[in-house]
């Protein structure tokens, strides 16, 4: 037992501080307590093996009312005693404090935090929480519409399902607890969820350098909405893109690729910890976006693991279900490696996460607009192209007329006869004979 894990924790000596422990593994996945090893995993032996042998079963069984085995080992010739805790389906505490092992650490459960602790142990989760004052009449009717156009053309619900009225389709996607609508449903679908659940927003800030905020705007509303606009308002007003043409083609191109930046926001949304009465802030700078929710990763997961093949493990079950019946999100995991993937293809790096313990912070990188000389060159690129375009075309065809270049060209009239008169002031092209039955001809090509 020299690896040293979520499930696993070493201490040279008992201490009865150490039920404390003992009450984490149980309330968590269960894990060995080895006594007579140093932090390193190095062993150094006890001497009152026998002793705690006879003592600990009745303590543990006493102060904690579950029952542990414990078992005497050998190694490196020093004794040892191990202690294998087993998970609890049911909330285990000791004198009254609840503590719970997550990743290589033990933490006393309070708060929010104890709230949901005691709600999973019951097979239940914080947005699945019924709200007795919140009836079927006080939802949006065109929240409720919108959801049923963007759900049936995802066709992940029957078009007998979304024929429902409006509590027959709740029902169906399973919003109702014992008679009563989740707090899913408050923040899905009322007009307006701060009634019920403060901070269920979203705040933008633009930064400049400084850190010093320029402007900035919230977003209110049922969270499908809140998506939908957030993502406009970013990027017409916050991350306005600059046009360039490829050839001929005009290109409007973003700072950050559209696609990750609606997974980032849709990440940040349906995992969000909605307890916690703080809304999800974005901050824009010149070169990256920082989103950042309050939440908790699954237990023993890693930011690293994140980024990665994962499987879904969503934050708010109810929330997350019904972005999936409308279509927004997938219910594999991916969307984050698809994020990925849009960033490295856009030639951006790969975004970064970091997890604090009870935010969640994503930062995207952005492409810095280009500078006018870039942007002259290529204004002046396509137009070279435009008129080695227009000198082909009136060499195979004297008799084309300038709306006919148009057309092949792609371009308007207006922009067709710029170039022609460009063409003829620098002595490249001459029109022979009137406007109709002349034709051209190229001088210089």
């Amino acid at each position: 037992m020299n690896r040293k894990d979520h499930q696993t924790e070493y201490k040279e000596s008992w201490r009865d501080e150490y039920l404390k422990w003992i009450c984490g593994f149980a309330n968590a996945d269960g894990g060995t307590l080895i006594i007579g090893k140093a932090d390193n995993g190095k062993p150094v032996g006890i001497r009152n093996a026998a002793e705690l042998l006879e003592r600990l079963p009745n303590q543990v069984r006493d102060l904690l009312g579950i029952v542990v085995d414990i078992r005497r080992i050998q190694e490196s010739g020093h004794e040892l005693l191990a202690i294998q805790v087993e998970p609890y389906p049911t909330p285990i505490s000791y004198k009254g404090q609840y503590h719970y092992r997550s990743g290589s650490t033990k933490q006393e459960l309070k708060g929010a935090a104890l709230d949901r602790f005691l709600l999973r142990k019951q097979g239940k989760h914080w947005d699945g929480v019924p709200l007795p004052y919140l009836q079927v009449e006080d939802l949006d009717k065109s929240a409720l519409t919108h959801f049923r156009a963007l759900a049936l053309y995802s066709k992940r619900l029957s078009e007998s399902a979304l024929a429902l009225d409006d509590q027959g389709l709740l029902e169906k996607l399973q919003l109702f607890e014992n008679g009563y609508l989740k707090r899913a449903t408050a923040l899905l679908f009322h007009p307006e969820p701060e009634k019920f659940v403060t901070g269920a927003y979203v705040k933008i800030g633009y930064f400049g350098k400084g850190h010093e905020i320029r402007y900035q705007d919230e977003i209110h509303g049922p969270l499908l909405s809140q998506l939908e606009q957030t993502l406009e308002t970013l990027l017409l007003k916050y991350l306005k893109a600059w046009i360039s043409y490829d050839g001929l083609q005009r290109v409007e191109t973003y700072p950050v690729p559209r696609p990750a930046l609606r997974e980032a926001l849709l990440n940040a949304i349906t995992h969000k910890d909605y307890s916690s009465g703080t809304p999800i802030q974005i901050r824009v700078y010149e070169d990256q976006i920082i989103l950042s929710n309050t939440g908790q990763l699954p237990d023993a997961w890693t930011v690293d693991k994140l980024t990665r093949f994962h499987t879904s493990k969503p934050f708010n079950p109810d929330i997350a279900n019904t972005f999936f019946r409308a279509g927004q999100i997938e219910s594999w995991g991916q969307g984050i490696e698809k994020m990925c993937a849009v960033c490295e293809a856009d030639g951006l790096p790969r975004p970064e996460y970091e997890d604090d313990g009870s935010v969640i912070s994503l930062t995207l990188q952005t492409h810095l607009p280009p500078n006018e000389d870039h942007e002259s060159k290529t204004r002046e690129k396509t137009r070279e192209k435009t008129r080695e375009k227009i000198i082909m075309l009136v060499s195979k065809n004297p008799q084309i007329t300038t709306a006919e270049l148009a057309e092949n060209i792609g371009i308007s009239q207006k922009g067709i006869d710029w170039q022609i008169n460009r063409l003829k002031k620098e002595g490249v092209l001459e029109r022979i004979g009137p406007a109709k039955g002349g034709q051209w001809k190229v001088i210089f090509p």
